[in-house]
């Protein structure tokens, strides 16, 4: 460590049960932020002011106005310049502390591509918005002895657990579908800042304990900052009839079950079946004529009222103002073709 690192570090490395050693294992993890919304934001920020040596943050989506409410690291100029929010966290973050790694995916994780984009991470943190996500990184996870910390906040309300292979119960065994009939989201039931700020907080507290080499503390907890109410219960270990953990048949992992098309929580559908390289520039200048586009080496934007689509490099879409999918496969054809 560097007398420049000590003195960066100094008010970290002086908390006993971290220390110098604690800061020595930061400095050698590599952790992977999923989802760089709200709980993903402030994880990266929050991991590379402390010094994680590495990160990946890997996120599908783009910046919106309604971001900057909850979404910590992001400002008007990042909204305005149409930017995916893994770059703009990796650009914001290379400021914050230019001494660690920083490498951002803009991709859909997927079956296909999550053992590629996550490979050699040493833990996981769950900033995602869907089961579909959390349920393929728990499936990862488990079958790779990864450790990660799932977390999710709605409204005033929120929970997080840590997931440790063998040791604590999976998200399968905690929730063995996804929750039935329509669930509240940001979109639906908003959210308040202070939520995502206090379930991030818990999630990486777990994360930086996991990493300094102490054992994570099996719990499950629920917060409700309108009401002040916290809960805490002891978290089970893993359910030997558990589909991921107890019978290791990790049917997410292998694509089983997933949909080709999937809402975004909110009015928008994304269009992920179609993988292949677009060219941008050459996509501008044929949509043109046909209405607003706006377009950066990221991602371009293309206006047709009352629809708003989201062209990226590897062909998805996210097509906003319908949650009709068949509304939204009948666009991406219009307009990019089959």
């Amino acid at each position: 460590m560097t007398p420049r690192d000590s003195e960066r570090y100094s008010r970290q490395i002086r908390f006993a049960p971290l220390g110098q050693a604690g800061q020595e294992r930061l400095f050698s993890a590599r952790v992977a932020v999923v989802g760089c919304g709200a709980l993903g934001s402030f994880h990266a920020e929050a991991l590379a002011r402390a010094g994680v040596g590495n990160l990946l943050l890997v996120d599908r989506d783009y910046l919106e106005l309604s971001n900057l409410q909850r979404q910590w690291l992001y400002d008007e100029n990042d909204v305005n310049e149409g930017l995916p929010k893994a770059v703009a966290a990796a650009r914001k973050l290379a400021a914050v502390n230019s001494g660690i790694s920083i490498r951002h995916v803009v991709a859909d994780l997927t079956p296909r591509n999550i053992e590629e984009i996550l490979e050699g991470v040493s833990l996981i943190l769950d900033g995602s918005d869907n089961f579909e996500v959390r349920y393929l990184i728990n499936d990862f996870a488990v079958a790779g002895g990864i450790p990660w910390v799932y977390g999710a906040a709605v409204g005033s309300y929120g929970l997080t657990m840590p997931v440790i292979a063998g040791s604590t119960a999976c998200l399968k065994c905690i929730y063995p579908s996804p929750p039935e009939g329509a669930q509240p989201t940001c979109e639906t039931a908003g959210v308040l800042n202070t939520i995502t700020s206090v379930i991030a907080s818990l999630q990486v507290a777990a994360a930086m304990r996991i990493l300094c080499g102490e054992p994570a503390i099996p719990r499950i907890t629920t917060v409700d900052v309108w009401t002040g109410v916290i809960r805490q219960v002891e978290q089970p270990g893993p359910q030997v009839d558990c589909e991921c953990c107890g019978r290791r048949d990790f049917i997410h992992l292998r694509g089983k079950d997933r949909a080709p098309v999937s809402l975004c929580g909110r009015n928008a559908v994304q269009i992920h079946e179609r993988t292949r390289p677009v060219d941008l520039q050459a996509l501008q200048e044929r949509l043109a004529p046909l209405g607003l586009v706006k377009a950066n080496e990221f991602a371009l934007r293309f206006f047709i009222t009352p629809y708003e689509m989201t062209v990226f490099p590897d062909g998805r879409a996210i097509i906003k103002g319908t949650q009709d999918t068949g509304v939204a496969r009948s666009l991406y054809s219009r307009y990019l073709g089959n």
